[in-house]
């Protein structure tokens, strides 16, 4: 019966929607057994080893879906760019194909477009499946190249498996941004340099942004126009597959931001437009149009999109041996209107008129494609609007990934820090906050991304000292502001980590706080790249403060592993006080104390203990090595009371430190 899936069992208050819940899986198996009816659907998603540009034994051959297209010819350096020379033959459903003898007749790095005529006009465009796209810098213009060396690459990670890497603990990257010097980034200087650093922090899972090309750089990568194709910006696309391959050697996870929410309006670049019809991909009319991004949307309801969309996956997944993906804008994929203006305040408006069905399904169908090609794929939604059963699998009534993004919680860190002063918080608040998920699924916590830093915004650590940090993070300098906002940002990643998350990400940098905001290249600040780079060398050097803070990242992260403290949601809370600005809660039985009070430390705070015995601080954020004083004294072993006396004991807290306490025995 319908009542009876576990999305409904987990989530009562939807019963009164399990006719649309029961639609909806319907559809997608539906879908399936149309698409796929070998039962897989990775028969289905080999768009991209049909279409585009291919040896043959006797020569190469290209073919296009175009179904809007009067005709379509293949130029390029090949034929001096004849655009009539060599046609493109109709061979059914919208395809085009054209063969060419002989092997040398393409070559690898040659310059290709193809001109599609459409209601009578010719436009170059380049092809819908190109693996390599470049800009000539002089003219800015884009342009495909062949890309068929005679030694393909040579993957040696056949031995690396993403299982090893649970719970995920994620470097959010931007390669371009991953250098300090005022330029772009390269592929091999991100191998080079800043995977060993990655390593050494204790992150095992890398998730890269902006890799599918793009036209415009400041897009941050979310405004794609070459869907198939790595961007040459950084490399070529041996230097992106060398950079996994070293990482899977070091025992890293790889995540690709895949942006399928959305694609750039460009004709000249991109997609849109390319058979001379305006809803080859996207939905016709103004339902096409992403009012707040300027973009083009998918329709998702057709055939052509999905064989498109899911070749896609699969294309990174073989092509590049990426481990999985953060799907990018899921929340406006899932609503007619975006979800723009939109507060998910009731059950009623995850099933309403407004809900994009068609989105809902093709969601499914690419959850359900990468997990059939990698069972140990990690599947990551970026949607804020808390769609019931995101995170569930699809025979329960889900949608099949494996954790959302916790979007909240950024977000409301940012909030109170710029509303409410040291010392108001409100502890119950926090600590709900942290709390929030849907039930069994799993959340990627984080303190911050990219999006809290973009122009218009600067990083927490930056909001909370403010101009100080210019000239106040020299070790030997006392700055009370700085040390605050140092305190403070350690206590919101420690509970982040242990309360607001089963997954977590960090936008590299800062982990050691880094400084300022990030702006791309664009006319309104000169083109310049001061601050679309990061500084390494404020982590770096031994005389910053900069360092406690990336020390204190690292030892986090060894502290989680070691613990496994991320492995079950299940948290008690002990004691909270607003006005000592106090929380005390247990988890995996380890007790964290937190005093988010700027000035009043507790001499002798009780803490219950749920189970009696003996405890001692095996994890403080006033150790030194992070900066603080080391008042907290980690030998000191506490006894526990009588239960009819409360079963607990009282410790001392400084301001601004938590303390993580174990139960050991007694020698």
């Amino acid at each position: 019966m319908e009542d009876c899936l576990e999305v409904l069992r987990l989530n009562p208050e939807l019963k009164p929607y399990a006719g649309d819940i029961q639609m909806r899986l319907r559809r997608f198996y539906e879908e399936k057994e149309r698409l796929a009816p070998s039962g897989k659907l990775a028969d289905f998603a080999n768009g991209y080893l049909f279409y585009g540009i291919h040896r043959t034994e006797t020569g190469w051959v290209y073919r296009e879906w175009a179904p809007g297209a009067e005709s379509m010819h293949l130029v390029g350096d090949f034929n001096g760019w004849n655009p009539e020379s060599h046609p493109m033959e109709p061979i059914g459903d919208g395809n085009w194909e054209i063969r060419l003898e002989g092997r040398d007749t393409l070559k690898h790095l040659d310059y290709v477009k193809v001109a599609v005529t459409a209601n009578g006009k010719t436009e170059l465009r380049i092809p819908l499946y190109a693996t390599y796209v470049v800009q000539d810098p002089n003219t800015y213009a884009f342009c495909s190249r062949i890309w068929s060396p005679e030694e393909p690459f040579c993957w040696t990670d056949g031995a690396f498996s993403r299982k090893k890497n649970n719970p995920p603990l994620i470097y959010e990257a931007h390669v371009g941004m991953a250098t300090e010097e005022e330029r772009v980034g390269t592929y091999r200087e991100f191998t080079e340099n800043m995977l060993p650093r990655i390593k050494a922090d204790g992150y095992n899972t890398i998730q890269l942004m902006a890799i599918m090309e793009h036209p415009y750089y400041g897009s941050f990568g979310y405004q794609v126009s070459n869907f198939f194709a790595a961007s040459s910006r950084f490399g070529t696309p041996d230097d992106l597959k060398a950079l996994i391959n070293t990482a899977h050697h070091m025992g890293i996870s790889v995540l690709l931001d895949v942006v399928h929410s959305h694609a750039v309006k460009n004709t000249a670049e991109g997609i849109n437009r390319f058979d001379g019809t305006d809803c080859q991909f996207f939905k016709d009319g103004p339902a096409g149009d992403h009012p707040s991004w300027d973009t083009k949307v998918f329709d998702y309801g057709k055939d052509g999109v999905k064989h498109f969309l899911l070749s896609n996956l699969k294309f990174w997944m073989e092509e590049y041996h990426f481990d999985g993906f953060r799907f990018d804008g899921v929340t406006s994929m899932l609503y007619q209107n975006h979800a723009l203006g939109t507060a998910f305040t009731g059950p009623e408006q995850y099933f309403s008129m407004n809900t994009d069905v068609d989105a809902v399904a093709y969601l499914q169908l690419a959850s359900e494609l990468v997990h059939e090609l990698k069972t140990d794929v990690l599947c990551i939604a970026e949607d804020m609007s808390g769609m019931p059963g995101m995170c569930l699998p699809i025979a329960d009534g889900g949608i099949g990934f494996d954790y959302r993004l916790n979007m909240g919680l950024p977000d409301y860190f940012i909030r109170i820090v710029k509303e409410c002063p040291m010392g108001h918080w409100s502890m119950d608040k926090l600590f709900g906050e942290l709390c929030l998920r849907r039930p069994n699924e799993r959340r990627i916590g984080y303190v911050e991304s990219h999006d809290q830093a973009l122009v218009g915004d600067v990083t927490l650590m930056f909001r909370m000292a403010d101009q100080e940090m210019y000239w106040g993070m020299r070790k030997d300098q006392d700055n009370l502001v700085v040390e605050h906002a140092i305190s403070m940002s350690k206590l919101i990643r420690l509970i982040t980590i242990a309360v607001g998350s089963e997954g977590y990400l960090n936008f590299m940098g800062n982990e050691f706080g880094h400084p300022e905001w990030i702006d791309f290249p664009r006319e309104g600040n000169g083109w310049s790249y001061h601050h679309a780079r990061r500084l390494w060398s404020c982590g770096d050097d031994k005389n910053l403060r900069y360092q406690y803070l990336g020390t204190f990242d690292k030892s986090l992260l060894s502290f989680v592993k070691r613990t496994r403290m991320m492995n079950t949601p299940e948290v008690h809370l002990l004691r909270i006080h607003e006005t000592d600005q106090i929380l005390v809660f247990e988890k995996k039985g380890y007790i964290f104390a937190m005093n988010f009070h700027p000035n009043n430390s507790q001499t002798a705070l009780y803490i219950p203990a749920r189970t009696p015995g003996n405890y001692q601080v095996v994890f403080s954020t006033d150790d030194p090595r992070f900066g603080g004083y080391g008042n907290v004294d980690k030998k000191y072993v506490y006894h526990t009371e009588a239960p009819e006396h409360g079963g607990g004991f009282p410790i001392y807290l400084p301001a601004l430190t938590a303390v993580v306490l174990k139960r050991i025995k007694q020698k």
